[in-house]
């Protein structure tokens, strides 16, 4: 195909001094998303977009083929309330999940809550959802277009009516339910006062609680610190209804204080665990016995006993001591502590007795993870899903009476998984270090460097990539490619000294072995430059971006999505601030030069060659603001010598990917296999 004429985007003469360093940032008017410019530059761009994907024939063969896949019933595993059972279910093709109420975990029930009905496009998404603890009450938040920002409504689970109030200016936050059902405690942000910008209701948030029937301006404050702008409360309330719990986070941090207080007292809140030392995760209660899941000690997690009656360290007593694999969650269920380890970047699933014997493990189905895990400390049962690259979401009740796991749903889909196989490997990056991947592909592939390969990967934020099931994909393994997913330094996936290897200086480990893993896939023959595509979102479009920029020579295409481009200016946008403990900053004269090597935006070159490359971004993003995309891709397009496309697809009406209709969804993976079809020639 010969060369793009791109829309013309001007550059400005715009320079920043950072700490003697002079910075040319030439699209820094593309910043201003709402800007009359900027709105005819996306326009211009995705008319550009769509007019490229429209001429490759393989798209609509594409969308049709993904709308089949899509088509099938889905469900989540069930949770009980008040002795009755709330479950997210879909028929198949419906925009958002459908929340039901029922009083079996078999039973067919009946719709307490249908989003679709909400936006005639989709676009409105139940994102935050808690119910009160007698079954009678539901708290649950939606966010349009794709936004963080939240509203909460209260619904009769009985009748299906929502209460007269609505709860704005809500993030980053749950509901906890009073014992008594009376209201429940939640975080919001102040509204802007006048002349405030909409940057600064990223700051002080406050936990309020709002008691049923009574309008928002009444809710009573329950906790605020601003002078602590940068600190959020997750709150919850203990099983026994004595205990409101804070675990206070500052960013994304992955360590937190902790604090409590007694709601049979008038006393005020206890902060049991003041500074930001390690990560506590408040598990359950036997009276004046916390038990928390840390990392204090033991980077790899334990359980921990603090009795709050003598707080002081000396007193703390391990319950579930460090092991070779890390323990991502403990659960009271059943009376038993279930904890939820992870090996090797899979999930298993081990039960302890109180005192902390083992009881031994729940088998699961296969080499997966557990996306979801319910139950609570008196139920005689937990439900389960399990997941895998080649096993779609399946629901299982655990009963512990007989010790013995039932299949509760099984999804039916139009794939003949048989044909595929899933395989680990481990792979040196360039310090030596084993970086997991597991490959996905069709039984017998012929090592002869021709196979069409996607790889994906994260690293960043303690988050760790497990094996998950992602309809999408089996159309990309229906086309004769390999889907590959590596498990890079940065996430969880061995603990917090895997998280800190990829973090903040270390931040360079992390492409090195992405860059690692795709070498190896093109030494091992399984792909070669020319048939790999690198796919990465959010902290992972800044990923693929930083390895693009490092090793344009070594991919066929790239993929990066809602990245963070500009790493000398995230931090300067709705809740950029919070990344800074993962990342740094780059007004601190320590950090800015790491940042500065990688930086996306940075780092193009005029005049060089880079793969194809499609960008995609939501014009309302209010998480990794479009702004990062925008500017990429106008530097890139300004940059590439080459033929290849440098293009930018942005998604109207649409955010960082929460809640996105289905709909919208099957359209945007068409034109992101076709893009790659196109650029790897394939057929």
């Amino acid at each position: 195909m010969p060369k793009l004429t791109y829309p013309p985007t001007p550059s400005i003469d715009q320079t920043n001094n950072f700490h003697g360093t002079l910075v040319r940032d030439p699209y820094r008017w593309l910043e201003d998303v709402d800007a009359p410019e900027t709105l005819e530059w996306v326009k211009r761009q995705n008319e550009l977009t769509y007019a490229y994907l429209a001429q490759i024939p393989a798209r609509e063969r594409l969308r049709e083929r993904l709308t089949g896949l899509w088509d099938y019933a889905k469900a989540e595993a069930p949770f009980q309330r008040g002795g009755l059972y709330f479950q997210f279910r879909n028929t198949g093709l419906q925009n958002q999940g459908v929340l039901y109420v029922a009083e079996s975990p078999t039973a067919v029930g009946r719709i307490l809550l249908d989003p679709n009905s909400l936006s005639e496009d989709g676009t409105a998404a139940l994102n935050e959802l808690a119910v009160s603890e007698d079954g009678r009450w539901l708290a649950y938040t939606i966010s349009r277009s794709g936004s963080d920002w939240q509203a909460w409504r209260i619904r009769s689970v009985e009748t299906g009516a929502d209460l007269p109030e609505t709860l704005t200016w809500s993030k980053f936050s749950g509901a906890a339910w009073a014992k008594d059902s009376s209201g429940f405690y939640y975080g919001r942000y102040p509204a802007p006062a006048e002349g405030e910008t909409y940057q600064q209701a990223n700051y002080n948030q406050q936990l309020v609680f709002h008691r049923l029937n009574t309008p928002q301006a009444e809710d009573r404050l329950v906790y605020a610190r601003p002078d602590q702008p940068e600190w959020g409360f997750g709150a919850e309330v203990s099983e026994d209804g004595r205990y409101l719990l804070l675990s206070v986070w500052q960013g994304t941090d992955t360590r937190n204080r902790f604090f409590y207080k007694d709601l049979q007292t008038d006393q005020p809140v206890v902060e049991l665990i003041p500074d930001l030392e390690s990560a506590y995760h408040f598990v359950n209660n036997d009276g004046t016995l916390f038990y928390f899941q840390t990392d204090l000690s033991a980077p790899r997690g334990c359980l921990l006993i603090i009795d709050i009656s003598q707080p002081a360290q000396a007193n703390w007593k391990t319950l579930i001591p460090e092991s070779a694999d890390v323990l991502e969650s403990v659960h009271l269920i059943g009376g038993q502590l279930i904890a939820l380890y992870m090996h090797d970047a899979r999930h298993a699933l081990r039960r302890f007795a109180l005192d902390g014997t083992p009881l031994g493990e729940i088998p699961l189905p296969g080499l997966g993870s557990l996306p979801a895990l319910t139950g609570r400390r008196h139920d005689d049962e937990l439900f389960y899903t399990f997941s895998a690259y080649l096993a779609p979401s399946t629901v299982y009740r655990y009963d512990f009476k007989t010790g013995a796991s039932e299949l509760v749903f099984s999804p039916k889909i139009d794939f003949d998984f048989s044909a595929y196989e899933t395989r680990q490997v481990f792979v040196p990056s360039k310090d030596g270090t084993q970086i997991p991947m597991f490959l996905t592909h069709k039984k017998g592939l012929v090592l002869d460097g021709q196979n069409p390969t996607l790889l994906y990967g994260y690293g960043g934020f303690n988050a760790a990539y497990l094996p998950v099931f992602a309809v999408h994909y089996l159309a990309w393994l229906e086309l004769g490619a390999v889907f590959a997913v590596a498990n890079l330094r940065g996430g969880s996936e061995y603990g917090e000294a895997w998280h800190k290897a990829g973090m903040l200086h270390n931040k360079q480990n992390v492409f090195d072995d992405f860059i690692a893993c795709a070498e190896w896939l093109i030494a091992e023959k399984i792909t070669s430059t020319p048939k790999l595509a690198i796919e990465g979102r959010s902290n992972g479009g800044l990923l693929v971006g930083a390895c693009m920029t490092q090793r344009p020579d070594l991919y066929g295409a790239c993929l990066p999505i809602v990245g963070v481009m500009d790493m000398l200016r995230f931090h300067k946008f709705t809740i950029g601030w919070a990344w800074v403990s993962d990342y740094g900053c780059a007004d601190d004269p320590e950090f800015f030069p790491t940042l500065y090597a990688y930086s996306p935006y940075h780092n193009l070159q005029p005049g060089t060659v880079y793969p194809p490359t499609l960008v995609l971004t939501g014009d309302h993003d209010d998480r990794v603001v479009p702004g990062h995309s925008f500017k990429f891709a106008a530097a890139l397009q300004a940059a590439q010598a080459g033929d290849a496309p440098a293009l930018i697809r942005i998604q109207t009406k649409a955010g960082h990917g929460l809640g996105k209709p289905t709909s919208v969804l099957i359209q945007e993976w068409a034109d992101i296999f076709a893009f790659l079809v196109q650029a790897l020639e394939m057929e």
